[in-house]
């Protein structure tokens, strides 16, 4: 037996900096969405636990080795299902389909994690309560509740505070990044100036046009400090803002990753063929907002197959 789960992109709509704690971390409000754009973790019923990682951005994660976010969940739901008398095997033979770049503002480790964490639980039936899960998912990164949901959430706290966003309207996205790695804690350190408040907002807007323009009224407060680290993203959002159909261009997570939203699907099809042709040495990527998590699919590819 063998699941399948997809690992979508998380797009931070908004991400409002409202606090710090005293150790250090900062507090967070952000909508967090989803794309139908991603990663896909595969697992196999196996004696040991191995991972092989294929695909477009494989490369990326050549030097992870045993540290690789995939692996740690999986040793880290092992170990939280081990002692019961249904107590899971802690093997599993792993494939990761890497797509979405690294170290990019969009989740994509986080999303990983968060993926193999639903792929084992089902393989393995360990039947862990929904609040363990969320345990273990915080433990792994801050981003990896929001991408253990994966669905839209408003996120509060340092990520472990998740809350449903129903209602997000339907809307096309476009992703680019200028294959610049931006590692979060840098961001972070290099953040300055004061505290915003709460952005969030009720009733949702009834289209991607009505969003759009309640979240350029909000704003992602962390993009002064990934611009002094990486400036080629002020071209990547300025782009992104004259593709034909554009509603809103905005930085996710900490970067490098940039979206512009559109009316649907369609439409972000057609601008990111424009945005490959114009720039073609970006990573860039076209699809929809979901509002709903995606499932876990049983029968897929055994691990030691082609994805």
């Amino acid at each position: 037996m063998a699941v399948s789960a997809f690992a979508p992109a998380k797009v931070n709509l908004y991400l409002h900096v409202v606090g710090r704690r005293a150790d250090g971390y900062h507090l967070l409000d952000s909508l967090v969405a989803f794309a139908d754009i991603g990663d896909r973790v595969t697992a196999a019923a196996a004696d040991g636990l191995s991972l092989r990682v294929e695909g477009p951005q494989a490369g990326a994660l050549a030097g992870a080795g045993e540290d690789n976010l995939v692996l740690r969940a999986a040793r880290l739901l092992a170990a939280a299902a081990e002692g019961g008398a249904d107590s899971p095997p802690a093997g599993a033979a792993l494939l990761l389909d890497k797509h979405l770049p690294v170290a990019s503002g969009i989740g994509g480790g986080s999303a990983d994690a968060a993926a193999t964490l639903r792929a084992l639980d089902r393989l393995w039936q360990p039947a862990l309560a929904r609040s363990e899960m969320a345990d273990l998912a915080l433990r792994l990164g801050a981003d990896v509740p929001a991408c253990l949901a994966a669905r839209p959430v408003w996120v509060g706290g340092v990520g472990e505070r998740i809350e449903a966003a129903d209602g997000l309207p339907p809307a096309g996205i476009v992703l680019a990044n200028p294959r610049r790695a931006l590692p979060t804690p840098s961001v972070f350190r290099a953040r300055q100036g004061p505290f915003s408040t709460q952005g969030r907002f009720a009733p949702m807007p009834g289209d991607a046009r009505g969003l759009a323009a309640l979240l350029a009224d909000r704003r992602n407060d962390l993009t002064e400090a990934a611009l002094t680290l990486v400036p080629e993203i002020a071209p990547v959002l300025a782009r992104l803002a004259r593709l034909p159909g554009a509603l809103l261009a905005r930085m996710s997570g900490s970067g490098a990753t940039c979206f512009a939203l559109f009316a649907d699907r369609d439409a972000a099809v057609s601008a990111r063929a424009e945005l490959a042709r114009v720039e073609p040495a970006w990573w860039s990527a076209a699809g929809a907002l979901t509002a709903a998590a995606p499932p876990v699919e049983d029968g897929a590819e055994p691990a030691g197959g082609n994805p």
